[in-house]
């Protein structure tokens, strides 16, 4: 198990990789799922905590097998068999997300993440014996994930209340996030910038996915029990139009160039993608909240439901905007008007008491398609100029 070339050509998600993501499309669409009911139960935003602990579990353990399949993916036999065992800690995972979301037991969830680690430790131990260049990387992830996983479980013997179990998760999430970084001190490893930036991208299809789903199940529901009116219909188109336009903004960004470019700043795009992604599942949950407040099926209030959906949308621009920032200059999301429209999509729910949710749902789709026409404008004029002299610096 050597480390692959980092300029192959054409270098993509693979099958295996595929079927992998699938596993979490069922994590993902629980934590979405869970999201909405409980923001229609009228938790509002104590939900949060819960949500974000949960969903670094789900992303963290994509993230870790996606830098070890660009670095080390030999699709040989062994590889493929820990790859599987990776998958089943994720389902396992994924079943615990409804517990460890609606009353704070981590057991299931804990358990699911030891198996994919598991794999994922037995996968990168290969490379120890195998890789005379890179042995000495693997084997610095292979003991700080070791120990990390330890005090995980250690973590279940915690009582609860007093925050022991929000702060003992901060405290691992920053260990887990170190432990990359303590171990490219050894040499760095190798990552393939184009097979990167496509897991990246194949993990945003999935989000989107997701969002779309929860979408039409809720107009399913709905449908079910109301029929189809003008104001559902509309709230469907503005829907739509949020997540094409999301989906367009997202890949005008040529990322694999740019980590091409820059490689040693990759840790920015890597963790910055978690706002990104969490951002992204929670417009997902926003928008089942959206469907019923407009249904008047589970009225939740105007700013609330409205801001399910448009705060997370606020989020995902800037937190989109950050993760290119260091990478390269220009960009295709401006900064003036990138902040501008986060600010005000931000500031619709507020005025939902004039104009509703339904108001503000159309009025979010609006300013993003306003943002896409100034990242399209931008885009076009830098190819019509021709590429820029830039100096590339690797500090």
């Amino acid at each position: 198990m050597r480390a692959r070339p980092i300029d192959e050509v054409g270098r993509a998600s693979t099958p295996l990789e595929l079927i992998f993501d699938l596993t979490f499309v069922v994590a993902v669409s629980l934590l979405v799922d869970a999201s909405a009911q409980e923001l229609l139960a009228g938790d509002g935003w104590s939900i949060l905590p819960r949500f974000l602990m949960t969903f670094f579990a789900i992303w963290w353990a994509w993230d870790q097998f996606s830098w070890l399949a660009s670095a080390y993916d030999t699709d040989d036999i062994p590889y493929r068999v820990l790859t599987m065992v990776q998958m089943a800690g994720v389902l396992v995972l994924a079943s615990g997300v409804p517990a460890a979301f609606e009353r704070d037991d981590w057991l299931v969830v804990t358990i699911g993440y030891l198996i994919m680690r598991v794999g994922l430790v037995a996968s990168i131990s290969r490379a120890i014996r195998d890789d005379t260049e890179t042995g000495r990387v693997a084997l610095r992830y292979v003991i700080g994930i070791s120990i990390v996983q330890v005090c995980w479980l250690l973590r279940l013997l915690l009582p609860s209340g007093h925050g022991l179990i929000e702060g003992s998760f901060v405290l691992l999430a920053v260990a887990e996030l170190i432990v990359p970084i303590w171990a490219d001190r050894a040499g760095g490893i190798n990552f393939h910038p184009h097979h990167i930036a496509d897991r990246h991208g194949s993990f945003t299809m999935i989000l989107l996915g997701e969002s779309v789903l929860a979408a039409a199940t809720a107009f399913r529901d709905v449908l079910a029990q109301t029929g189809l009116d003008v104001l559902l219909a509309v709230a469907g188109l503005a829907a739509l139009v949020i997540l094409f336009a999301l989906w367009w903004v997202y890949f005008e960004e040529p990322a694999a160039e740019r980590l091409e470019a820059r490689r040693s700043r990759a840790v920015y795009y890597a963790y910055g993608h978690y706002v990104v992604f969490a951002a992204l599942a929670m417009v997902g949950a926003g928008l089942e909240v959206v469907v019923a407040d407009v249904a008047g099926r589970e009225p939740v209030g105007g700013v609330l439901a409205a801001g399910a959906l448009g705060w997370p949308v606020a989020v995902f621009l800037i937190a989109l905007w950050a993760v290119h920032a260091p990478l390269a200059e220009p960009r295709a999301m401006d900064p003036v008007p990138t902040w501008t429209a986060a600010a005000l999509i931000a500031a619709v729910p507020f005025a939902a008491g004039s104009i509703g949710t339904l108001g503000c749902t159309v009025a979010i789709a609006l300013l993003v398609v306003a943002l896409l026409v100034a990242v399209l404008l931008r885009s076009r004029r830098r190819e019509r100029l021709g590429p820029r002299p830039t100096v590339r610096w690797e500090g």
